[in-house]
């Protein structure tokens, strides 16, 4: 799965552990900016007040900046429990950590993925934050803030007993995919490359399905997103359910593309503080702890680039 076939789709990300109750109203979590230093991931981020300058007049005034999210998508976007309107997740906390780094709140409200780009031209948002794409044709519209790398990954049981540590140790081994991704494309790509042998490839409905599958042993892997995967790893049965395989070659995961901040082309003042603020927070660790929460600490870009640094 993934959230740039087709544009603005809204796919929901099937995770064990988590049940998360989809919500389509407006969470009002924007009463003040911080008042000091916010928590985030153990880490305290303190206001940068020479960034606090560069923003615009209208945040400084209202003290918000209002962030669309498309909740669940674990582990980027979900509820703190189900029926709950409560927000957490890797984009959520890292909002939390721009935002008080540049004095102000970053308040998220839910909304339906294919309406985020058009309510942010509509003036209903400033940003969003939700594990979005940085696409050429999103670019038309809004300017991105880059923050991770979000391709395809492997899942295996826990201790990796089939000593997995490429897409290429797949090869003549059975691998469970859900049907109709781009993964289930990966692997068929990869099967060419695996001749005599190939990839014995089961397909399934659900994500879910496929670590059925893999919990049983009726598979050597599963192939899903690298974020899904690492959050799977981290949570199901407490992290001894499954490993996931982090291959040198492709931190990210295989294919990977960058997701960012989306934030309106009429504040560039905004983007630009934005960024800065997030390199701050990756040069001194905190984006690394905040991804690492979640299990997904490869996915994080080393550098806060604008426009999938070619624009």
């Amino acid at each position: 799965m993934n959230r740039t076939l087709p544009p603005y789709a809204s796919p929901v990300l099937a995770v064990a552990a988590l049940t998360a109750l989809t919500a389509c109203q407006e969470q009002d979590d924007a009463a003040a900016p911080p008042a000091g230093p916010v928590t985030v991931a153990g880490v305290e981020v303190t206001k940068d007040q020479a960034l606090y300058d560069t923003l615009p007049d209208e945040i400084k005034k209202s003290g918000t900046v209002r962030v669309a999210t498309d909740v669940p998508y674990p582990p980027f976007e979900m509820y703190v429990k189900e029926g709950s309107a409560q927000l957490t997740g890797l984009d959520y906390d890292l909002g939390q950590a721009i935002g008080a780094k540049l004095g102000v709140r970053f308040a998220f409200s839910p909304q339906k993925f294919d309406g985020i780009v058009p309510a942010i031209q509509a003036g209903r948002f400033e940003a969003a934050m939700s594990a979005i794409t940085d696409t050429e044709e999103r670019r038309q519209v809004v300017d991105f803030v880059d923050y991770s790398q979000s391709g395809s990954g492997i899942l295996v049981a826990d201790g990796n007993p089939e000593k997995i540590a490429t897409l290429h140790d797949l090869c003549g081994k059975k691998v469970a995919v859900q049907a109709a991704t781009n993964q289930l494309d990966l692997l068929k790509a990869q099967q060419r490359t695996c001749a005599p042998r190939g990839i014995d490839i089961k397909t399934f409905p659900k994500d879910s399905d496929a670590q059925l599958a893999l919990r049983s042993g009726q598979v050597a892997a599963q192939v899903l997103t690298k974020p899904a995967a690492g959050w799977v790893a981290k949570t199901a049965d407490e992290g001894a359910a499954f490993d996931v395989v982090d291959d040198p070659a492709a931190p990210g995961g295989y294919n990977a593309s960058p997701n960012g901040i989306a934030v309106s082309k009429r504040l560039p003042a905004l983007t630009g503080a934005v960024q800065k603020a997030l390199q701050q927070l990756i040069d001194d660790g905190t984006v690394t702890k905040i991804f690492d929460m979640y299990g997904v600490a490869s996915i994080a870009m080393k550098e806060a680039t604008k426009n999938a640094a070619a624009g």
